[in-house]
């Protein structure tokens, strides 16, 4: 059985070895704040979020819905997840709605009760959007998945 502390340990390495890549030739623009449920299956997992850009620039917050979808090895039961990014762009002036387009990247999470879990992903307009995580997703639950992430992100309302 694999151990929490293992996918734990997982999910920071998931994080640490995408900074660089997130990090080269951009700069960080803001947060985008994610909150919503995720449905399990053997093979993978839908996750549907309601978020805000908040940029850096102290423009209003910007709505988005994502929907990440993840292959890979993911058990567990439908959970609520809380998660943070903080978002790189080549230059400062992220316009509403920007952000929106398809991201991949490598996910890694574990839940006994509450949980732990990370989501670096790049892409966006021409793959120049980076998302590398906060501190990380927090979620409830019972789960443990690894795999590749994908996630739309559409402008909300």
């Amino acid at each position: 059985m694999i151990r929490f502390g293992t996918l734990a340990l997982a999910a920071a390495l998931v994080a640490s070895a995408t900074q660089a890549v997130a990090q080269a030739n951009r700069v960080e623009v803001g947060v985008l704040e994610c909150r919503g449920s995720t449905t399990s299956f053997i093979v993978g997992s839908v996750t549907e979020l309601s978020c805000v850009f908040r940029g850096s620039d102290n423009q209003p917050a910007d709505p988005y819905h994502a929907t990440i979808r993840r292959a890979g090895v993911d058990l567990g039961f439908p959970q609520q997840v809380a998660v943070a990014w903080a978002v790189f762009a080549p230059t400062r002036g992220i316009q509403r709605g920007e952000l929106a387009g398809n991201y991949v990247g490598a996910s890694a999470s574990a839940t006994v009760g509450v949980g732990l879990g990370a989501n670096a992903l790049i892409g966006g307009s021409n793959n120049t959007i980076a998302f590398q995580p906060l501190s990380g997703q927090a979620q409830t639950g019972l789960s443990v998945a690894a795999g590749i992430a994908g996630m739309e992100l559409r402008p909300g309302r």
